[in-house]
């Protein structure tokens, strides 16, 4: 099978691209910066230059292709210009759908995040629930509409799609939210901790390679949501095992959720007047996302998928180990 790949140089995606050299699939890689193709080339994959706003280019990655996983996003919780969420995670997830359907590729693999669900009633959450009124962060809300695009392809052009929902990812190279927060702790940037008591359904990296890997050679699944993750913790739970596996002291003040939220509204509000990211990664978004955080059932991969997870204890270890060194 010859798969054509969109983010191939992200968190995921090289983790991704390293679990697919080791079968016998054939990969394109679409990329926007060739000084990341190293690795990839070194890899088999056959590279090619230019980002998901280019249909031509998207065409022509796709020619001969049997499948496409499209990883490619913004996934940020604080821009200077908040159109570009829009360009990419909307309108690029539109371009990639439509030239899939018009190169005729058996399967789309939509890379998506378990935060488009918002806050559902239900909790844990399922891939069937009802997704919540509100969405906390313009990432989670670009992604959303960008999951609506993608199904309506499905649903109205009768699209080959299957939509993967990863939880909160952890594990080595982590350079987003994630692994900025788990440095920050090593490096006792952080005055206090918050949110203690805020939950989050982790998952480490390779299992969502490896679960976008069983999605696409899946047969009979065009139409099947699943939410990849398993492991539900706390922020003081997960504080904790960062303490313990690095052997640096947490911050000992806690600060209360009203004072976070202030801060974050004032160094949001600086950062736009600066067009610097807001110190400490306190944007309105991203405190936000923390503070309600999402709880959802992941074991329908591993049922339908065959999955097995890592436990994050490990995917913690790892990612530590990558940032010491």
């Amino acid at each position: 099978m010859r798969i054509f790949i969109t983010g191939a140089t992200g968190f995921i995606g090289t983790h991704l691209v390293r679990r697919l050299s080791k079968t016998k699939h054939q990969l394109c890689c679409l990329i926007r910066d060739p000084g990341k193709a190293g690795e990839l080339k070194q890899l088999g994959a056959s590279i090619l230059i230019g980002d998901v706003t280019d249909k031509a280019c998207l065409r022509e990655g796709m020619r001969g292709c049997d499948g496409v996983i499209h990883l490619a996003n913004l996934y940020s919780f604080w821009e200077p210009d908040n159109r570009i969420y829009r360009q990419i995670n909307i309108e690029g997830t539109r371009n990639v759908m439509q030239d899939a359907l018009e190169m005729g590729v058996s399967k789309v693999v939509h890379v998506s995040t378990a935060g488009i669900y918002g806050r559902p009633t239900v909790c844990p959450f399922t891939e069937e629930s009802p997704v919540g009124p509100v969405r906390f962060s313009r990432y989670f809300q670009t992604k959303y509409e960008g999951d609506q695009v993608a199904w309506e392809f499905y649903e109205k052009k009768g699209l080959p799609l299957v939509v993967v929902y990863p939880g909160s990812v952890l594990g080595p190279g982590d350079p987003k939210a994630s692994g900025q927060y788990i440095q920050n702790l090593l490096n006792r940037r952080l005055p206090a901790t918050i949110f203690d008591d805020s939950i989050l359904t982790f998952v480490c990296v390779q299992d969502v390679a490896e679960a976008l890997v069983r999605a696409l050679e899946k047969e009979k699944n065009i139409g099947e949501k699943y939410l990849v993750g398993k492991y539900r913790y706390s922020f003081r739970e997960l504080n904790q095992m960062i303490g313990e596996i690095s052997g640096i002291p947490l911050p000992k003040i806690r600060l209360p959720g009203f004072m976070v939220m202030m801060n974050a509204l004032l160094l949001t509000g600086l950062a736009a007047l600066t067009k610097k990211p807001p110190l400490w990664g306190m944007s309105m978004d991203q405190m936000r996302t923390m503070r309600y955080g999402f709880c959802f059932d992941g074991s329908k991969a591993e049922r339908d998928l065959g999955l097995s997870y890592t436990p994050i204890r490990t995917a913690l270890e790892e990612a530590i180990a990558s940032y010491r060194q």
